[in-house]
C-alpha cells in the first residue's frame, strides 16, 4: 500500500515549518490542501496567472511582486503537472535569482532543468552524399534487401514467428514450442546451405512427426504474414533508383533468405522496387554469403567494377571485402535503437504486440540510414503526422481498441463521441465497427451548461475572468461589464433559468435528428470530471455510461457520483506520464470547426468564433493523419489486438516528445485553450 498522497506533502514541506510560502493556483485542490498547511507554515498568500487581488477560501490573492516581497522560500505549485511547466517558465527565473524553492505537490523541483533531446554523437555511419560517392565507384552495384532497402514494422525478424503462431491458434492448430522449433530447423539447415522457408517447415514437421498441417501451408502463411510487415527504405530506395536511373549502372539485390526469387520480386514490387536487374536470392543457388553467393554476383558482373551496400557487419561487409567486392555498412533501425538505449523503451517490450509497436515507431523514425546530416547529430521528428505517428498514435490507438471493447462488453446500444475531442475517435472507432454506428455529439461545456443548468447549484461552475464574461461564456447572457458591476451570479439566476429552458428544448430538436436505440449510451469525452455528462443526462432518457481516454477526480459529489470509466483516472494514485502531458494531446484531438455554443430554434449548432489559425487547424489534420495511419497500420499487421493494450510503453512513446527534437513549428504553436479558466498555452511552452 502507498502511503497517502497529503502524508507525504506534509513530509516534504517539513523543511519549511514555521517559513513564509506562498501557494499557486486557485483551484479546488487548494482549498483542500490549505488546512493541512496550517501550523506547518506561514501562508502569506495565493498566486494565480490570470488574478493578483480579492480573497478566495479565506486567503488573499496576492500578485507575485509581493510574494516576493515578504521573502518566501517557498512557492508551492498546486495545478496539473502540464500547467506547472508554464508557470515555471513563467516565473521560474525570478524563483532561481531570488533562491526561492518552486516546487508541484508531488515535490518535482519546477526550475530543475530536464535534458530535452537524444542523439547518435557515438556512432559514425556515411552520409547520403558520402554513399553516392562511392557508389559512383561502381558499374554494378548490390543492395542487400532486409534491413537495408526494405524494413520491418516489427522490432525483431523472429517476431513474424511468433505472429505466425499466433495465427495458427486462432485457427484452432497448436503446435507446442512453435517458435523454437522453426529457428532450430533454420539453423540446422542453414549450417551446410541455403534453404527455402518450405524447406524449413518440412524438416520441422519431420522432425517433431507434426500431423495436420503441411510444410507448404506454413510457408505460405507466414510468408503473407511477413509481406505485410515490409515496407521500403526510402532514402536509401530513392539513392538506389537515382543510381540506376541513367541506365550507366546494373543494380542487383543480393540476399541470404528463404524467400524464393519470385516471393522477392512480388516484395520489390510491392514497395515499389522495379530498378533493378536480377535478384540474387541463396536459396536459389543453395548457398548464402558466407558460402560464396558474392561469387555469383562477381560472375554477373563480369570484370566490371562492383560494389556492395548492406547492414551487416559480417555477411554483407567482410564477405564481400574477401571477394574483392568493396562494400559500404549502412546502419539498421535495430541497431540505431541499441545504440541509443531503445530510447527507454527496452523494459517495455516482452509482449509480442509491444515488439510489434517498437518495430513500428523504428520503421519510422530511423527508416533512413542517413541520421548523421548535421554535426549535432540529433534525433527530432519535422512532420506534423510524423509527431502523431510515432508519439501520440500508440496511446490514442490502444485507448480505441479498450473503448471499443468495452462497448461490446456492455452491450450499450449508442455511441456518443462528444465534439471536439471525439473527432478523429470516430474515425477510429469506424474502422473497427465497419457500420459507422457511433455517433459525432455535439457538445461542449459551454453548450452543455446553457442547456442543462436547472437551480441555483449549478449555477457556481469554476470560472477564471470577470463577471460579465462568464454570463456570456457559461450561461449565454449578455451583460455589460456596468451592469455586472458590484453583483454576483445569483443576482442573474432567474435570467440565466430562463434562458436555459430557451437553450434546452433547441438542444432537443438537434437530439431528436439522432439515430438512438433504446438503452445505454456510451458516452465519450476526452479528459473530464463529467461536466458534460452530468447536464446532458438532464437532456436524454437513455442512461450515459461514461468512457472517457482521462477522467479528472474533484472529490465533489455531484461529480464522482457519475458512472464513468476512463482508460486513466487522476484518481487512481498510479504515476503517470500523462498526468504531465495529456495537455500536449488536447490541441490535436479536434475538429475543423470552432467549437459549439448552443442552438437555434432549428435544432441546428450555434458555433463560437474560430480562434484557430488556418495553419493550426491543418496542423492538428495532419497530426491526426499520423495518428489514423499508425492505428490502420497497427490493426493490419497485429491479428491479436484484442489483448495488446499496454498503458506503461504507450506511456514510455509519450514521454518522448521531451527528448527528441520537435522541428515542426506549426506544432509547437499550437495552443492548448481553457475559456472557462482563462488559460491559454501554447505546445512549445509545455515541453
Amino acid at each position: 500500500m502507498g502511503r497517502e498522497p497529503m502524508a507525504e506533502l506534509l513530509e516534504m514541506l517539513e523543511p519549511y515549518r514555521g517559513r513564509k510560502i506562498a501557494v499557486y493556483g486557485l483551484g479546488l485542490e487548494t482549498e483542500n490542501i490549505l488546512p493541512q498547511l496550517d501550523g506547518v507554515a506561514e501562508v502569506v498568500g495565493l498566486l494565480a496567472s490570470y488574478r493578483d487581488e480579492g480573497t478566495i477560501y479565506g486567503r488573499e490573492i496576492i500578485p507575485f511582486s509581493r510574494a516576493l516581497e515578504e521573502g518566501v522560500a517557498l512557492i508551492l505549485v498546486v495545478a496539473r503537472p502540464g500547467s506547472c511547466k508554464t508557470i515555471a517558465k513563467k516565473i521560474g527565473p525570478a524563483c532561481k535569482e531570488r533562491q526561492i524553492d518552486l516546487l508541484d505537490i508531488r515535490g518535482r523541483n519546477l526550475c530543475e532543468e530536464r535534458k530535452a533531446l537524444y542523439d547518435l554523437t557515438g556512432m559514425v555511419g556515411m552520409t547520403r552524399e558520402e554513399l553516392r560517392a562511392a557508389l559512383n565507384g561502381g558499374d554494378v552495384i548490390s543492395f542487400d534487401l532486409f534491413d537495408t532497402l526494405v524494413m520491418r514494422n516489427t522490432l525483431f525478424s523472429t517476431d513474424v514467428h511468433e505472429m505466425t503462431a499466433q495465427a495458427l491458434e486462432k485457427r484452432g492448430v497448436k503446435i507446442p514450442d512453435f517458435c523454437g522449433r522453426r529457428q532450430s530447423s533454420e539453423r540446422l539447415l542453414s549450417r551446410s546451405g541455403a534453404p527455402t522457408l518450405e524447406e524449413i517447415y518440412a524438416h520441422m514437421l519431420k522432425e517433431h512427426d507434426i500431423q495436420g498441417i503441411s510444410a507448404a501451408e506454413l510457408a505460405r502463411l507466414e510468408w503473407e504474414l511477413d509481406l505485410k510487415l515490409l515496407l521500403p527504405r526510402r532514402e536509401l530506395c530513392d539513392l538506389a533508383r537515382a543510381c540506376a536511373a541513367d541506365g550507366k549502372k546494373e543494380i542487383y539485390i543480393t540476399s541470404d533468405t528463404y524467400y524464393t526469387k519470385n516471393q522477392l520480386a512480388q516484395l520489390l514490387d510491392r514497395c515499389g522496387i522495379c530498378f533493378y536487374a536480377d535478384i540474387l536470392a541463396s536459396c536459389e543457388f543453395g548457398r548464402g554469403k558466407k558460402q560464396g553467393l558474392f561469387e555469383e554476383l562477381k560472375r554477373r558482373a563480369n570484370g566490371k567494377r562492383c560494389v556492395h551496400v548492406g547492414d551487416n557487419g559480417v555477411a554483407d561487409i567482410e564477405c564481400a571485402q574477401r571477394s574483392g567486392i568493396p562494400a559500404y555498412k549502412i546502419y539498421s533501425a535495430e541497431e540505431f535503437l541499441e545504440q541509443t538505449g531503445y530510447l527507454g523503451l527496452e523494459k517495455h517490450l516482452g509482449k509480442l504486440s509491444c515488439r510489434i509497436k517498437a518495430g513500428m515507431f523504428a520503421a519510422r523514425l530511423f527508416n533512413s540510414p542517413f541520421q548523421f546530416e548535421t554535426q549535432e547529430r540529433r534525433l527530432g521528428v519535422e512532420r506534423a503526422c510524423d509527431i502523431g505517428y510515432l508519439l501520440f498514435g500508440p496511446m490514442i490507438s490502444d485507448f480505441v481498441l479498450w473503448f471499443y471493447q468495452k462497448i461490446q462488453e456492455e452491450k450499450l446500444k449508442n455511441v456518443w463521441l462528444c465534439a471536439r475531442d471525439g473527432y478523429l475517435i470516430k474515425k477510429m472507432y469506424d474502422l473497427l465497427a465497419g457500420d459507422g454506428s457511433c455517433t459525432y455529439f455535439l457538445t461542449s461545456r459551454a453548450a452543455a451548461l446553457r442547456a442543462g443548468v436547472s437551480g441555483e447549484d449549478d449555477l457556481y461552475m469554476h470560472f477564471s475572468g470577470p463577471l460579465e464574461k462568464q454570463l456570456w461564456v457559461q450561461f449565454g447572457l449578455r451583460v455589460t461589464p456596468e451592469c455586472a458591476q458590484g453583483k454576483e451570479l445569483r443576482d442573474f439566476k432567474e435570467a440565466i433559468l430562463e434562458r436555459a429552458k430557451v437553450c434546452r428544448e433547441n438542444y432537443r430538436r438537434y437530439m431528436e435528428r439522432l439515430e438512438s436505440k433504446q438503452g445505454g449510451t456510451a458516452f465519450f469525452d476526452f479528459v473530464s470530471k463529467g461536466t458534460c455528462q452530468m447536464f446532458m443526462e438532464r437532456l436524454t432518457e437513455n442512461h450515459l455510461r461514461g468512457i472517457y481516454f482521462f477522467r479528472v477526480r474533484t472529490g465533489v459529489a455531484k461529480y464522482e457520483e457519475l458512472e464513468i470509466e476512463s482508460f486513466y483516472d487522476a484518481g487512481s494514485g498510479k504515476e503517470s506520464v500523462l498526468l504531465d502531458d495529456f495537455f500536449l494531446l488536447e490541441p490535436v484531438l479536434t475538429s475543423p470547426e470552432p467549437s459549439v455554443l448552443e442552438f437555434d430554434g432549428d435544432g441546428k449548432p450555434v458555433y463560437e468564433a474560430e480562434s484557430r489559425s488556418a495553419e493550426a487547424i491543418a496542423c492538428a489534420m495532419e497530426v491526426q493523419e499520423g495518428i489514423l495511419d499508425y492505428f490502420r497500420n497497427y490493426l493490419s499487421i497485429c491479428e491479436g489486438w484484442e489483448n495488446s493494450t499496454d498503458g506503461e510503453l504507450d506511456e514510455a512513446f509519450l514521454a518522448l516528445i521531451h527528448r527528441l527534437e520537435i522541428k515542426n513549428e506549426a506544432f509547437l504553436g499550437l495552443k492548448n485553450e481553457n475559456v472557462i479558466m482563462n488559460r491559454s498555452a501554447a505546445v512549445a511552452d509545455l515541453l
